[in-house]
């Protein structure tokens, strides 16, 4: 999810630190870096942006990237130390639809079945298929910290929110946060 300036900044950092020990053109100052994540998943989010802006944005789109050393995980660990068949036909599944080898129905859309994921038709019974009687349990803090529910889009968020909120009793508190620079009377000193 990470903007591939962020690497690129990162990079030229790195370049300028160890720039008394290394060539300056040195990939990341000289240093091996150790990246992590899945490709498959979401990519930068970019506000206003569309789906030719995220790709722009991503990791693989940096002048960087032909000078990555790729590796793939080949074992799924939790299968092969639990031998936990669920997550072996849950994990199949996941890369069948990321290599397009699911079934689609006619408008393309992947097919998922009840044995792969609880299917619901609607926001409300999504929340109380995920949080069951949140009246009785809103004061179970490590319940509540269990379980979330993820959306594609912030209008779905929001919806649900609102929707989930709308069935909490008590007084509603709004904390704002301050998203832009605030001038200071005071000097700021940077140290690099």
């Amino acid at each position: 999810m990470s903007h591939k300036k962020a690497v690129e900044a990162l990079n030229r950092t790195l370049q300028y630190l160890r720039s008394n020990t290394c060539v300056i053109n040195n990939v990341m100052g000289g240093m091996v870096v150790l990246l992590a994540g899945d490709f498959r998943q979401t990519s930068p989010v970019i506000q206003k942006g569309t789906p030719a802006d995220e790709i722009k944005a991503c990791l693989k789109s940096s002048i960087l990237w032909n000078k990555v050393t790729k590796f793939s995980s080949t074992t799924n660990m939790r299968v092969h130390l639990y031998n936990d068949i669920n997550a072996r036909n849950y994990a199949d599944t996941l890369l069948k639809i990321a290599d397009g080898r699911l079934e689609t129905d006619a408008e393309g859309c992947v097919k998922l079945t009840r044995d792969f994921c609880n299917l619901v038709q609607n926001h409300s019974e999504l929340i109380a298929s995920v949080y069951s009687d949140l009246t009785n349990n809103m004061q179970e803090d490590k319940l509540l910290c269990e379980k979330a529910i993820l959306a594609p889009k912030n209008e779905s968020v929001n919806k649900i929110n609102s929707d989930i909120l709308s069935e909490v009793a008590g007084e509603i508190t709004e904390y704002l946060s301050v998203d832009t620079e605030q001038s200071t009377s005071y000097p700021v000193e940077l140290w690099w």
